[in-house]
């Protein structure tokens, strides 16, 4: 192809399409100054090497936005219709070769090998969004139109304080303060616009709101004046009112999840014009928990612009006299509960922060993937990619992590591993152990490598990008708890978790998924944990369980075994974890991440920090070797373990009831479900059903049903429809009689009155009735069967005590191959 184009461009006569044509092609990079001169491919190469916007693109499929204006970019396209001016322009880059090689002048579509020889070749095909270029600022975040955003850009860096930062002991004489609220305070926050129940999101825009951002914070009276300055419109920022009760208190009201009237626990927001010397006291208002870590010892967090600037440190745990309490006003409608804390800032004139645990943002994470996209080491095993938009309209990541196969054979063996974080928001702790995943298995260590070599991984760091935006603490913009409809069929209401599960479905239909495991935090218990779902199948009894018991053995002073529950209640059939299951997924769990400390071995009674979350990711990589390993005896002995863990409780159960059981024979049989109990301290919220839009469209359509219902039906014209609604009555007749006699006799003279249809139960056919009426036939044979069934499952319910918990704490002693210790 280029030699014959070669030789048209050296004729001498001058052809205008062929003139066209050499400008065109010169201006995408295939000729130089010089007519019939191909351009060194390696001079090429070396100048994409070494220009670090091509590292991005390069693995993304970027689009070439060097030239902003698209009206030059068609007028660079279609040099005959430039004007004389640009004309000399492009004769003088011919004549310079060295401006040839410029980024704007190469090709974005074609690949050259780095010989001298030219082998140009079509790029892959870009991914369906553009997503991460470093060639502009990252895409800003997109907020609903009600919300008003402030411009500054907030960060905070990461550090890990050198002491353990302890649990708060409480003394006993802490105080309870009376809430007064606006009648005897002054408000000196209060966000005005924001959506509640009721209303329901339409639309979002970078910015929020449009419009000038009103100044919220009191307009200080002088040097002297000491109010407070309180903000919380930036990302994941959720106060709502902050009055001035005294001098040095406030009370401080957050803001619910927004389209909803509840889920207040997450906070996070920014004071300023502080005192060094002063002691103050917060107090948050309208919480909606019972129970919270806060009355066991967790302490909120503080981060000072000051120390940040000067000495480095950041989030740290700090507050005194914390009391967790009800609020004492009543208004007859949901009750509210308070926290209460005291504190003194380090400086005078200090921009702090207060959060409920260390923030991750949209843009933090946002950061990190254009880190990894730039990477050219990583970016040739992690493949970023947009599984789709959320109803704001921001992306949500997939990175696809594995080594280059040699073969397609070997791609086709590797089995598949899901990972996934922040469908719930407001739980930052599985943005942490995500990121601290996401750190090892990008690392250049040799299990990280095996890792990449044996297995797919799949991993979704953000969910719920809007709820993170908005600083949410469970939901969506659709004001519903995602993870609640993972069977939804509402694409549209819930597009992020429609797209998971329709990724995972077709990754089934691919390989094998040996686990999935949707990281979330946890407000009322300490440690880290794993929610399972119970394995029906007696071929693979209690293997769920050996994954989170060597997680326990690879983590002791973090991973709590005992927290561990596997029971699938009916409540949570749409969380990720059963629906994953019920696809198929033997291993299905969720890794639940305390907001407050671990209460085992070396980190007993101490608050967890960013270093211990990251470590855990790790622990999961660590963890899913050993389960992996060729070697079964690390495998085999957790489950004798568990094997011989759960005879122990049966027994207790048993002798809790003052019955002795014999379990030498066949007690594996007995159901998992029914001597577990249900998990009832999880941060679990029911389904509210549908989004608020679609639920009016449903209540319509339910009056229309009614008004349907109502209707006159129309009666009937012929005796063949008078006889046929006679028969149905005589039937219905029939059958009730059938039902009122068994219960009258009992289930055992029922047996007795009919000792054929069990003697026949296998076969098709109902001898007995054989004559008479089959519609009949039918009815009573489906109302015998389904007695037949409650009977036996009546029979197993009874003779199964009922427990609350089936798991006890774990000290057992070590491996004989010890977890860690791996054959290569």
């Amino acid at each position: 192809m280029f030699p014959a184009l070669e030789t048209h461009l050296k004729q001498t006569i001058p052809d205008p399409y062929e003139d066209f044509m050499y400008r065109h092609l010169q201006y995408y990079g295939y000729f130089k100054a010089q007519r019939g001169s191909l351009p060194n491919s390696a001079t090429h190469q070396h100048v994409r090497k070494n220009n670090p916007q091509y590292l991005l693109n390069g693995s993304l499929g970027e689009k070439d936005d060097l030239i902003p204006d698209t009206l030059q970019k068609e007028k660079l396209l279609w040099p005959t219709s430039l004007s004389s001016a640009v004309h000399r322009q492009i004769e003088a880059i011919n004549r310079d070769s060295h401006m040839l090689n410029l980024p704007h002048l190469r090709s974005r579509q074609l690949l050259y090998d780095e010989l001298d020889e030219v082998n140009p070749r079509l790029r892959e095909p870009q991914e369906l969004f553009s997503i991460l270029s470093t060639k502009r600022p990252l895409q800003a975040p997109k907020w609903p139109i009600e919300c008003e955003v402030i411009k500054e850009n907030i960060h905070h860096i990461e550090w890990a304080p050198p002491q353990p930062e302890y649990f708060y002991q409480p003394k006993g004489n802490e105080k309870v303060p009376e809430i007064v609220g606006e009648k005897k305070g002054t408000v000196v926050y209060q966000l005005d616009s924001v959506p509640t129940e009721g209303s329901y999101f339409t639309s979002a825009r970078v910015g929020g709101k449009r419009g000038i951002i009103k100044e919220l914070a009191v307009t200080l009276q002088g040097p002297e004046d000491n109010t407070l300055l309180f903000e919380s419109r930036f990302e994941s920022g959720n106060l709502q009112k902050a009055v001035r009760v005294d001098t040095y208190e406030y009370e401080l009201t957050l803001r619910t999840d927004l389209y909803t009237n509840k889920h207040t626990q997450w906070f996070y927001f920014r004071v300023q014009n502080t005192r060094k010397d002063a002691t103050y006291r917060f107090t948050i208002v309208n919480l909606l928990k019972p129970k919270s870590l806060y009355t066991i010892g967790m302490k909120p967090l503080l981060y000072s612009q000051l120390d940040a600037n000067t000495r480095n440190i950041g989030w740290r745990r700090e507050g005194n006299e914390i009391k967790y309490y009800k609020n004492n006003t009543d208004d007859g409608q949901q009750p509210f509960y308070c926290l209460t804390w005291t504190i003194q800032f380090p400086y005078d004139q200090d921009t702090c922060f207060f959060a409920h645990f260390y923030p991750y943002t949209y843009t933090d994470l946002q950061c990190y993937l254009l880190s990894v996209a730039n990477n050219p080491i990583q970016s040739q095993f992690c493949k970023l990619q947009t599984l789709c938009r959320s109803l704001a309209g921001n992306t949500v990541y997939l990175l696809t992590i594995t080594n280059p196969s040699q073969t397609p054979q070997e791609a086709a063996a590797k089995k598949a591993v899901v990972l996934s974080a922040r469908v719930h928001p407001g739980e930052s702790n599985g943005s942490w152990v995500m990121k601290g995943f996401l750190d090892f298995i990008l690392s250049n260590s040799p299990d990280a490598q095996l890792l990449r070599d044996i297995f797919v991984f799949k991993v979704l760091p953000m969910l719920n990008p809007d709820g993170v935006i908005v600083g949410n603490y469970r939901c969506s913009l659709a004001g519903r708890d995602l993870n609640r409809h993972y069977k939804t069929i509402l694409k549209e209401s819930f597009p992020c978790i429609w797209y998971t599960r329709n990724m995972i479905k077709r990754l089934l239909e691919e390989r094998e998924v040996l686990l999935y495991c949707d990281f979330h935090g946890h407000s009322r218990k300490n440690n880290i944990f794993l929610y399972g779902c119970n394995n029906n199948n007696r071929k693979y009894w209690l293997h769920e369980r050996v994954f989170p018991l060597m997680l326990c053995k690879n983590a002791p002073d973090k991973f709590s075994f005992h927290s561990c529950n596997f029971k699938v209640q009916k409540c949570k059939e749409g969380t990720g974890r059963v629906v994953m299951w019920r696809m198929g997924i033997l291993n299905s769990y969720t890794m639940e991440s305390t907001f407050g400390g671990s209460t085992l071995g070396s980190k007993r009674d101490t608050h967890f920090t960013i270093e211990d979350l990251k470590s855990l990711g790790y622990h999961v990589c660590d963890t899913l070797l050993d389960f992996c390993d060729p070697d079964q005896t690390k495998f085999t002995q957790c489950l004798a373990e568990l094997k011989e863990l759960l005879r122990q409780e049966i027994h207790k159960k048993f002798h809790e009831l003052g019955q002795d059981v014999d379990l030498e024979g066949s007690w594996s049989d007995i159901s998992l479900s029914d001597i577990e109990s249900s998990t009832s301290g999880s941060d679990s919220s029911l389904s509210d059903g549908l989004p608020v839009h679609l639920a009016n469209i449903a209540d319509e359509l339910t009056q229309k049903k009614k008004m349907f219902k109502k209707k006159k039906k129309k009666s009937l014209q012929t005796r063949k429809q008078r006889n046929e609604q006679y028969q149905k009555k005589n039937l219905m007749q029939k059958l009730k009689l059938t039902e009122d006699t068994s219960e009258k006799a009992g289930f055992a003279s029922t047996l007795q009155k009919q000792p054929t249809f069990f003697k026949n139960s296998e076969n098709s056919s109902f001898l007995p009735m054989k004559n008479e009426n089959p519609r009949l036939n039918e009815v009573v044979f489906l109302f015998l069967t389904l007695c037949h069934t409650d009977f036996l499952t009546s029979r197993i319910s009874t003779s199964l005590p009922q427990g609350d918990k089936c798991n006890s704490h774990l000290c057992y002693p070590n491996l004989t191959v010890p977890l860690g210790a791996r054959k290569r």
